[in-house]
């Protein structure tokens, strides 16, 4: 039989694919009912955080964890829309984290805990770039939708923009904002 930790680390495992079904609520106001997942979300801001952080010459594997764990709370309070924050008090991320990851291995308590930690503070360069992942995420998630019809996504698109910070990220919303989010598709189609 595993041991405690064993088992409270196989009990966060589990937890986290709560996010599979977990939808990202704020597109509802968009009009549309069946919105990505946070965990789709979150392995999109993994990629871009990976991408960032190798353009911006610093450590992409940190990037990503934090990336990967950002939203990991909200199997427990759920995706908050930012309107919804004004009147809802929901626990710290931080605090919440600790909570998912209490039974969990030592070495896993601490390596969640600190990439959530460092991701909610902001300040080191690599805490930096994975917000920065998670903005454009939302910025080329809002293109798509608006491509898809949903024409109600210009704000997530200019408060995404604005709240940007690294010249990678930049570039990288200016190019998604001049082409069709297909466009990879001419890489390799026949012309």
């Amino acid at each position: 039989m595993a041991d405690d930790t064993t088992r409270g680390t196989a009990s966060f495992i589990s937890e986290m694919g709560v996010l599979k079904r977990v939808a990202r609520t704020g597109w509802w106001f968009t009009g549309n009912k069946a919105p990505e997942s946070v965990a789709e979300h979150s392995f999109r801001v993994g990629v871009i955080g990976s991408v960032l952080a190798m353009m911006e010459g610093i450590d992409a594997s940190r990037v990503a964890l934090m990336c990967l764990f950002h939203d990991s709370q909200e199997t427990r309070v759920g995706d908050i829309p930012h309107i919804g924050r004004k009147y809802l008090r929901a626990a710290p991320n931080g605090e919440v984290t600790a909570d998912q990851v209490a039974n969990a291995h030592p070495a896993v308590r601490e390596g969640v805990q600190g990439a959530v930690d460092e991701y909610e503070a902001g300040e080191t360069p690599e805490a930096i770039v994975a917000r920065d992942a998670d903005k454009l995420e939302c910025l080329v998630q809002a293109i798509e939708y608006r491509e898809q019809g949903y024409s109600l996504t210009q704000n997530w698109i200019d408060t995404s923009l604005a709240a940007l910070k690294t010249p990678s990220a930049k570039a990288l919303a200016d190019a998604a904002l001049s082409m069709p989010s297909l466009e990879w598709q001419n890489n390799f189609l026949p012309s």
